[in-house]
């Protein structure tokens, strides 16, 4: 059994601001929860309103999955997934902000022109270095993420000595990289399920606070991933509600936006705090 009050010590966060939520929408046969669930662009669409309207600050499209052992696409394939998706979706919800999941620079930069708000690159600039220069020329909102390896390897067989450690070491190099190519709008990641053992994901949970050295808002996705599935033995399909209580420590411990598949599950479970905390207002830093 838990100790409730060594529970309650790990909530150690001033619950002031409500976070922001990021609706994930992938347009892609085979991501490893929703692949091949919104190909047409209409369906795409529909989910992207859905999510909307469960309270979504964010869509983030995706148009090629990164999901361990996936394999790469071309840029004319990802254009041709995402690009018509995007502007469907600006033209149905202005308001929204929305993002483009891509590390290649060219897809960036059509999908700015489309009328994306931010770039989610999950190899860091690592896979194609010059997306930098493309966020610096428009001067838009970059997710750093942390990973190790790339897609088709990065879980085979990763190791850390001190996972925290190499990552707080990564962010400072890649946001001193990033201020010198004149990008000042960042949001960090630390890349759960991206080249990480099961104990890591958790280690990192554990440990958010860290990352308040970076004074960046922090995003956590950790959505019906697999080291969910590693604990809990339940498949992807049955893993929101383990996902649910990652999401929500994740948000007492100083997560500022948080991307899931179940935008109103985890926005409800926000009122509820909302309503212990008496907090008000709204992270806007994107």
């Amino acid at each position: 059994m838990i100790n409730p009050e060594k529970l309650s010590s790990l909530f150690h966060r001033q619950f002031t601001e409500l976070p922001l939520l990021m609706g994930i929408l992938n347009v892609t046969p085979d991501s490893f929860s929703d692949g091949g669930l919104f190909l047409s662009t209409e369906a795409a669409v529909e989910q992207a309103k859905k999510l909307a309207l469960d309270g979504a600050d964010i869509i983030d499209i995706g148009g090629e999955s990164t999901r361990p052992g996936s394999e790469r696409i071309a840029y004319d394939e990802e254009i041709i997934r995402t690009i018509p998706v995007i502007k469907a979706v600006r033209e149905e919800l202005p308001n929204i902000k929305i993002s483009i999941d891509t590390y290649k620079a060219s897809v960036a930069e059509e999908a700015i022109k489309a009328g994306v708000d931010i770039v989610n690159d999950i190899s860091g600039a690592s896979l194609d270095p010059s997306i930098l220069e493309v966020v610096s020329l428009y001067n838009i909102t970059y997710i750093l993420m942390h990973i190790k390896g790339n897609p088709g390897n990065m879980q085979q067989n990763p190791h850390y000595d001190d996972v925290m450690g190499e990552i707080n070491s990564y962010f400072h190099e890649k946001i001193s990289l990033l201020k010198e190519k004149g990008i000042s709008k960042v949001i960090i990641d630390p890349g759960f399920g991206f080249g990480k053992r099961v104990s890591d994901n958790y280690t990192i949970l554990r440990s958010l606070n860290e990352f308040n050295q970076f004074d960046t808002p922090l995003l956590v996705g950790v959505s019906r991933k697999s080291f969910i599935g590693k604990v809990t033995e339940a498949g992807i399909a049955d893993r929101d509600y383990p996902s649910l209580a990652l999401e929500l420590f994740a948000i007492t411990n100083g997560a500022s936006i948080i991307r899931t598949h179940n935008v109103k599950k985890l926005k409800d479970s926000i009122k509820v705090l909302e309503m212990i905390y008496q907090t008000s207002g709204k992270n806007s830093d994107v």
